[in-house]
């Protein structure tokens, strides 16, 4: 019995796994609660069935601190044996971006980074978490791109 199960964890040990990027993270829209961008996210599926992204969790963090955070259930499902992007929504509030003054008023942007976690539904197997990270710059929106 013992060996049936060394054998088993070797095999799902050595078994692929999703993987994911994020590609891009772009200025989307201004609202009265805030400034919204998409993080748009690669994620490879490595097996023949499509499988289910049970959840995504996100936190945006400039200057050491979270400007944003949020979940996101049951956003779809990866395609088969290939890639898929991913948008994932991340808005920050107005009153947020007043307080980073001093970053925003050098260049008009945010310098930030991304924490994502995936949660993958593997058949067998069970839930995966695939960890994701990028830091970069944001573009705050100027005047033509408010009464666009």
């Amino acid at each position: 019995m013992e060996a049936v199960k060394t054998y088993v964890a070797k095999k799902i040990a050595e078994a692929p796994m999703p993987e994911a990027t994020v590609d891009d993270v772009d200025f989307q829209r201004v609202s009265r609660e805030g400034v919204e961008y998409t993080a748009k996210v690669s994620v490879s599926n490595p097996y023949p069935t499509p499988l289910p992204i049970c959840e995504i969790s996100y936190s945006l963090k400039s200057d050491g601190r979270e400007i944003a955070s949020g979940v996101i259930p049951d956003p779809g499902s990866l395609k088969a044996k290939g890639s898929t992007v991913v948008e994932v929504p991340v808005k920050v509030a107005h009153s947020i971006l007043l307080s980073l003054g001093r970053d925003v008023a050098k260049d008009w942007d945010i310098d930030y980074k991304l924490d994502l976690v995936f949660i993958i539904d593997l058949p067998v197997i069970g839930n995966i978490n695939i960890p994701v990270s990028q830091q970069g710059e944001i573009k705050l929106p100027t005047l033509s791109d408010l009464f666009a």
